[in-house]
């Protein structure tokens, strides 16, 4: 169970009165994160992996560990396996241009994907002469397990698939689509930016091959995500970037590659953002993801159940509060969701999102809403107090707009 007075505590900026509710598209960052990332810069500011002194030795250290802690939240056999990145769409685009395509080769997705998920594989589909399928959601987010039966094939080469929607909450069926991508001999990247954060993802339990995700959306840094590459397959994969620290050996006519990670993190990394996204993937695993899990899915059920109570509010996204995490969206008849966004950040000091969220296909395409929604995305530090607020405040808008 959370102590939510103890965590608020870490977010000063709660203190001013604001209500976030836009933690899908990025995440407040606690004190212990932010002392950590400063800790870099006052004590040991150095470059890593690059010098004798003490300094650098530090800096080498702690980056070191950063990694340590990012393999034991997701469970990685090796932290070699996890690769430092800007982000979660830097991850993606590392796959789909690092992998040797064939003439012939397919890649299947799906229409509830964030755009990072799916012009990578468009472009392919357009450049390079690469088969795409996409697998349709029903219009509360579900995705059928048969119609990716019909879709995957043995010409598959990759599945590229969100492990929750960032619209609409619901939560994919990855573990399935695993074991069924695999009995093609097809691999599966999975986009965790919206599940890493929230919920206990364990890379040797859901079979994925790549996972990508993003710090800033789980307390950290910005600037600094993640690309867990299953060992097997590091040598497969082409690094976009090389040079610096990514090469073992260099002479007049060739260069050799160094091994992963490094070969992938050439020239000089990120190395205070990565540092703090590691006190950041501490800091989640003390409160325990399934406590945030259990804390953020009571919240969201407050939200979805009251809001549907509400007349002329339309709340999306699955009617089965298992099947969904803390991202509720909606919108109010003959408002436009940006007109909501305002009121309530004027109003109430609620902080949510608006529009297409990156997800235009399934907004306009499965939702058949061409303006976009209103989206509330909860996280460890909200409270019942504040959906409360942010319900009686869409009620209260709701019969202004009626009248």
């Amino acid at each position: 169970m959370l102590n939510l007075e103890e965590i608020r505590r870490d977010f000063p900026i709660l203190e001013t009165g604001v209500i976030y509710l836009d933690n899908a598209s990025t995440s407040l960052t606690p004190e212990p994160v932010v002392q950590k990332t400063m800790e870099y810069y006052r004590e040991y500011r150095a470059n890593v992996g690059r010098g004798i002194h003490r300094l650098s030795q530090k800096a080498s250290e702690e980056y070191g560990k950063a990694r340590s802690k990012i393999a034991k939240l997701i469970n990685a056999k090796h932290e070699e396996e996890v690769v430092f990145t800007k982000n979660t769409t830097e991850g993606i685009n590392l796959i789909a241009n690092g992998v040797g395509w064939r003439k012939g080769d397919k890649i299947v997705t799906t229409l509830m994907e964030h755009h990072s998920n799916l012009i990578p594989w468009q472009r392919l589909n357009q450049q390079r002469d690469i088969d795409l399928a996409v697998v349709k959601p029903s219009r509360e987010g579900i995705l059928n397990l048969s119609d990716f039966e019909s879709a995957i094939d043995d010409r598959t080469r990759l599945v590229a698939l969100t492990h929750v929607s960032n619209v609409l909450g619901a939560i994919a069926p990855i573990k399935e689509v695993a074991q069924l991508a695999h009995s093609h001999g097809s691999l599966l990247l999975v986009d965790g930016a919206q599940s890493v954060p929230h919920m206990p993802v364990d890379v040797d339990r859901v079979g994925c091959d790549f996972l990508a995700f993003s710090g800033h959306k789980m307390l950290g840094p910005t600037g600094i995500g993640v690309l867990y590459i299953r060992e097997e397959l590091e040598g497969e994969i082409q690094p976009q970037s090389i040079g610096g620290g990514g090469i073992k050996d260099v002479t007049q006519e060739q260069y050799k590659l160094a091994e992963s990670p490094a070969r992938f993190e050439s020239g000089t990394p990120p190395i205070a953002e990565a540092i703090g996204l590691g006190e950041a993937a501490e800091y989640l695993h003390r409160k325990g993801l399934e406590n945030i899990a259990v804390h953020e899915r009571e919240l969201a059920n407050i939200i979805r159940k009251e809001l549907q109570a509400i007349d002329r509010v339309e709340v999306y996204g699955p009617t089965n509060p298992n099947q969904a995490t803390g991202i509720v969206s909606f919108n109010i008849a003959q408002v436009n969701p940006h007109d909501v966004a305002l009121a309530l950040d004027i109003s109430g000091n609620i902080m949510v999102r608006s529009g297409y969220h990156c997800c235009m296909p399934l907004v306009k395409d499965v939702l058949g809403i061409k303006e976009g929604t209103v989206r509330a995305s909860v996280y460890l530090y909200n409270t019942v107090q504040e959906v409360d607020k942010l319900i009686k405040l869409i009620g209260e808008i709701a019969r202004t707009a009626k009248n």
